[in-house]
Order: structure tokens, then sequence, then C-alpha cells
């Protein structure tokens, strides 16, 4: 159950807003001065937060992985959020946009690849998402619209990935080793375009079934890449495991519950935020 859906845009901005608040009306200026205004003040945000946890300095910084839902503007929000920071002009900086649902474990692996082959690289990771491109009012001929929106809310969250812990430095989490993997025939099962009146988003109704019908053979595949399991392992590795997994609502999360037999504790963490998997993992 959704009990609490946080948003950037105030009351009194969406009643001065209609073409916002509208089904369909052009409105995308509108809508994307608003996310450039929020999304590198949140980001911002989140990442003094982490770097303040890590007790070391932003200009030890060295790496920034800077991702969002959201569609792209020159300068990027890296920029942006560097400045706000005060990182070093040096920093090595990159951008993800459009990233979706897979956004944070995408910037978490980049993160993996470049503290792995930089020696001493300490990488920021920031998520930061304003949903100003979605929101618009109700219509009875898609209901899509609606689910969307009440899934997913404004946030931001930010890490710290580096490789052979410093002194002062303690680790919460280990990245053994990361994978990705694409279901066959499923380049409609979530689609998300840009128009004049924002973005439009089509998730397909069977998409909690193509992810739990395929998700144990990829999770199995990911920890016998890892060396965690060897092809003969059974399904005694499932409840040995800490799950974050990113809710893309809560029929997913019971599916995927069902596929795997799994206690309720192991997705509550992931059933508490629906904004990434990085605060998830500042959940458990």
């Amino acid at each position: 159950m959704v009990e609490k859906r946080y948003s950037y845009m105030s009351t009194d901005l969406l009643h001065c807003s209609t073409s916002i608040t509208a089904y369909k009306s052009p409105s995308l200026t509108l809508r994307q001065q608003i996310v450039d205004d929020g999304k590198p003040r949140l980001g911002a945000e989140a990442a003094r937060a982490a770097i303040s946890n890590w007790r070391r300095y932003a200009s030890d910084i060295t790496h920034l992985v800077f991702c969002t839902t959201d569609t792209g503007c020159m300068t990027g929000t890296d920029v942006t959020v560097a400045r706000l920071l005060g990182l070093p002009l040096y920093t090595k900086k990159v951008m993800l946009y459009q990233t979706g649902c897979h956004g944070a474990g995408l910037a978490l692996r980049l993160a993996k690849d470049f503290v792995e082959n930089n020696r001493g690289a300490r990488v920021l990771v920031v998520c930061s998402e304003i949903t100003a491109l979605g929101v618009r009012g109700p219509s009875e001929n898609d209901m899509g619209n609606l689910v969307g929106q009440a899934f997913f809310g404004d946030a931001a969250a930010a890490l710290i990935v580096g490789a052979d812990p410093g002194t002062g430095e303690r680790g919460l989490f280990e990245m053994v080793s990361a994978s990705q993997g694409v279901i066959p025939g499923t380049e409609e099962a979530v689609v998300a375009r840009l128009y004049e009146e924002g973005v439009m988003y089509k998730l397909n109704r069977d998409l909690p079934l193509l992810v739990s019908s395929n998700i144990q053979k990829l999770a199995k595949k990911a920890l016998v890449n890892a060396g965690v399991l060897t092809g003969d392992d059974d399904g005694d590795w499932i409840e040995g495991l800490f799950w974050a997994v990113h809710p893309g609502g809560r029929e997913i999360l019971d599916k995927v519950e069902s596929r795997f037999g799994l206690r309720k504790e192991k997705l509550a963490a992931s059933r508490v935020v629906s904004s990434c998997v990085v605060l998830i993992l500042d959940e458990i």
C-alpha cells in the first residue's frame, strides 16, 4: 500500500499550472524548468549527507556518476551538482539520463568498474528524480497514467563507492560482482516517450509476469558469474541472500516473493520506498 508520496511541486504550483494538471496540454517548457531547478538541488542535498557520513572531504571525490529518469539538457546536471558541492574541477563525471528503473543499478555497476580500475578512486553516485515531466490529470482511457504516478515520487539518494578502504573508512556493503540481463521480446514492456505535453508512459499489463517468470534464471546466472553459486546448485541459496529489489509496483514484488518462496521480511525494505535501490540499501 502506498501511504506517502513526496513531491517537489507544491500544491500552489499545481493549482496555477493548468497545462500540467491537464491530461494532455503543451507544457514541456514549464515542466523542464521545474526539473532543471529541483533535480540538482535534491541531488546535492543527498550528496552532502553521504559525504558527511563518509567523514572525508568533498575534495577527495575523484568521480561523479549522476543518474536520473528525466530528459537531458546541456550543461548536464552532473556539472551543476559538482559546482554546488565544491568538487575539484578535475573530477571525472558521467551523466546518465532516461535510465528508468535500472538507473541506480547501472550507476553502481559503473562505479564498481571505476574504483577497480583507478587506484585510490572514490566515486560519488547520485540519483535524483523530479517527476514533473510525467505528472498529469487522469484519463478514463489511460489507467496506466495513474498507476505510474501513484508508485513513484520525488527523491534523491547518494552514496560513495571505493576500493581498499583507507584510514577511517568503513564500507557498509561490498559489491562482489555486477551483471546485466535483458529479457528477449520486452522492448515494449515499459515505454516512455517525450512529447509537447511531457513524458507519456506506457506499461504492459503483463509486466509483473514478465519479471517474475524470468527473475530466477537471471538472478542465478548473476550469482554464478559472481562465483557464489555453481550451475548445479538448487534453490537453497535463495533464503541466504539479502534482497534489495527496485519496486516497480506491489504486484511485481508479490510475484517475485511468490516465485522464490521468500519470507515476508526479505522484501520488507523494498516495499518501504519507491524511488531507487540506493534508498532501499539505506533502509536495509
